[in-house]
């Protein structure tokens, strides 16, 4: 199967290092382009999508009306293991109107987070109402989507800082830098 350019394989920190992970002797990739599936892997060549009952796509998180994701939620960077959990860092996109969440612009594109279960990563946990990453600054809000656009993709544990970058207004790309002293 042929997988969109939106996936985000489980990866961990080891030695200092963020490598591929595996959990329950198998690779896992969330991937989707308007919500989040999930597919295995023995090698990281050939991936398997999970299906639900009815043999459709299985869908580990959807949008939500009303809230920042109400249009879609798509993977972003790797999904990192935490201490108990899996960190999946995803892009959502909000509705405009009533459907949507009226507290950001409409159309834009800003970046939330959700916890899935460590040894079940089909299992969402929880996740944020509110974006922890939100167009802002004038780059974010010119270009192709005015509306504003923060669409994370890269993830990377460099001298103990986590860099993350993202794309803006599918115009620029930036780096938010996160040191967890």
């Amino acid at each position: 199967m042929i997988f969109p350019n939106q996936h985000s394989i489980i990866t961990k920190l080891e030695d200092g290092k963020q490598v591929i992970a595996k959990i329950n002797n198998k690779y896992w990739m969330y991937w989707g382009e308007e919500f989040v599936n999930v597919a295995t892997s023995e090698d990281l060549i050939n991936w398997t999508p999970l299906l639900d009952e009815k043999g459709d796509l299985l869908k580990v998180m959807t949008t939500r009306p009303g809230k920042f994701d109400s249009y879609l939620a798509e993977c972003g960077p790797p999904a990192i293991i935490t201490d108990k959990e899996i960190l999946l860092m995803y892009n959502g996109k909000n509705k405009s109107g009533t459907e949507g969440d009226t507290r950001y612009t409409a159309n834009s594109y800003c970046a939330g987070q959700a916890l899935f279960d460590l040894t079940d990563p089909t299992r969402l946990i929880d996740r944020l109402d509110k974006p922890f990453f939100i167009p802002e600054a004038d780059f974010e809000k010119s270009g192709q989507y005015p509306a504003g656009t923060v669409f994370i993709e890269g993830l990377v544990y460099h001298q103990e800082k986590w860099f993350l970058y993202y794309g803006c207004a599918d115009s620029r790309v930036a780096v938010a830098v996160y040191h967890p002293e």
